[in-house]
């Protein structure tokens, strides 16, 4: 009856010991599975098995791990929403992965991810993407020699949401350490109408307080070769922004195009509470405003050319 499956939906289960490896033996065709709040009893661990899989994705799976056991097919895993504090995934036998994308709205009690320990054995991830949902930062910024050989397949890199307010010169440790590196997109926005926006209500929940993420350079003179693309959505002319875009541009050599672009639009965040204070965007308007701000931005970096700084629209 399910041979002939190629993608499978299901939500809202709690599965007994051997109904998914029944239901992946039963679906040979399987190339998609997604599992929406489901779970397996307390601090369950989801092992997957299956020849054909290319795609999983998990939303808010109460599971202790998902260990990818034997995927050889396996090429994209998205994980929206982890419950417990130890690293999400296991990935023991997946030849193919090329994309993981990880997604959670983390609090105080969440666990820093550290990426050399939750990649050590799939350092051919050339698509990373982390999505904070305008919350706590929850990737560890580690040494670039611990990383160095995980990330060095890394191509492309998203960082989703990333809370106003905060500094974002921490996500130059991707940079530090995945040499091969093309394309690095930052968003930074508060997604209010996503967000929880009750005070008593966020410190029952163990929502943190906004705060900057320690980090410091690792190397002092170092140079990225394969860096072309810079996209930055959210940004203003704040030194945060300015100091960051300077920072790229000065390390990576044979950059050829910055994307600047201005906060997202919401439609439903505007209909929201207008007791909720919003700053006014201040990003540049007139040729003028953008000109002055290519100038500031590679003021004395002797190699850096303004003409690579676009202001989207």
């Amino acid at each position: 009856m399910f041979a002939g499956l190629t993608r499978l939906w299901l939500r809202n289960m709690r599965f007994g010991e051997l109904d998914i490896p029944n239901i992946l033996s039963a679906c040979k065709r399987l190339e998609s599975l997604r599992l929406s709040y489901c779970d397996a009893g307390v601090q369950s661990v989801l092992q997957v098995e299956h020849a054909q899989l290319v795609e999983l994705h998990i939303d808010y799976g109460e599971f202790e791990a998902v260990q990818l056991s034997c995927l050889p097919k396996l090429q994209r895993v998205k994980y929206v929403g982890w419950s417990y504090q130890e690293d999400p995934l296991i990935f023991v036998s997946v030849p193919q992965l090329s994309k993981l994308t990880l997604e959670k709205d983390g609090v105080s009690s969440t666990s820093n991810l550290q990426l050399s320990q939750l990649l050590a054995n799939v350092p051919w991830i050339s698509d990373l993407h982390l999505d904070f949902r305008s919350e706590k930062i929850w990737v560890l910024p580690e040494c670039p020699r611990l990383l160095v050989h995980v990330l060095g397949k890394l191509q492309i890199v998203n960082l989703d949401n990333l809370p106003q307010g905060c500094d974002i010169a921490w996500t130059m440790f991707i940079l530090e350490a995945a040499s091969s590196l093309k394309e690095l997109c930052v968003t930074v926005w508060d997604h209010l109408c996503k967000m929880e926006t009750d005070e008593d209500v966020r410190k029952e929940l163990g929502y943190c307080e906004k705060a900057n993420v320690e980090y410091q350079p690792s190397i002092v003179h170092f140079k990225h070769k394969n860096l072309i693309k810079l996209t930055v959505y959210g940004f203003q002319p704040e030194d945060n922004f300015v100091r960051y875009v300077r920072r790229v541009m000065e390390i990576a050599v044979n950059l050829k195009e910055i994307s600047l672009y201005d906060w997202q639009v919401c439609k439903r965040c505007r209909d929201l509470d207008p007791s909720i204070k919003v700053c006014p965007s201040r990003y540049p308007r007139t040729s003028e405003q953008k000109d002055m701000l290519r100038v500031e931005i590679t003021k004395e970096l002797v190699m850096a050319s303004p003409a690579v700084i676009h202001f989207r629209s």
